[in-house]
């Protein structure tokens, strides 16, 4: 988890959606609306290796599916990044948390890119990016809905904006995959 604003907790919950234990959760324990630069977000990282199969910057470069179950207090936008960290590239897809308090099973896929490969070593070179909350310097632009060199204000177009705004909110996620 990362952020520039407000006070949270992130726990591990014994509620998750059926067919699993545990899901990660963030709640919000000081309220703080986004400023310009503020941003909250969920993150997990890839090492290079993990992500050869990918075949990124080929001309055989593979789509991926990333699939997870969300539940939050907190309905509208939300935006997941599929963030090229050694190529300071991504590209970004809105997904919506429709009904509060109740699991809800998302599905996004991102398109292949054929420039910029990833290393092949143990290194950072992709991640996973979940936005919960987002300041004007990245929601001002273009959702950047293909692949593209990062540029902050394409990054959370169309986000809620609402998550820190209120003492309570939370969000959780379980049953990430990647395929």
């Amino acid at each position: 988890l990362s952020t520039t604003m407000t006070t949270y907790t992130y726990s591990q919950a014994t509620d998750a959606t059926s067919g699993f234990s545990n899901s990660s959760k963030v709640e919000v324990t000081t309220a703080e609306a986004a400023g310009a630069s503020d941003f909250i977000l969920f993150a997990y990282n890839f090492e290079g290796q993990d992500l050869q199969r990918l075949a990124k910057g080929t001309a055989s470069a593979e789509s991926v599916t990333v699939s997870f179950w969300v539940k939050s207090n907190v309905t509208g936008t939300y935006i997941l990044e599929f963030d090229d960290a050694d190529n300071s590239r991504n590209i970004n897809k809105a997904y919506t948390v429709d009904v509060s308090g109740t699991w809800e099973y998302k599905t996004i896929t991102f398109e292949g890119e054929t420039s910029g490969a990833f290393d092949n070593d143990n290194g950072l070179s992709g991640r996973l990016l979940w936005f919960l909350d987002a300041g004007t310097s990245f929601t001002t632009g273009t959702l950047a809905n293909s692949w593209e060199a990062t540029s902050n204000v394409n990054r959370a177009v169309g986000i809620n904006g609402t998550f820190g705004d209120t003492i309570g909110n939370y969000f959780q996620i379980t049953g990430v995959q990647l395929e």
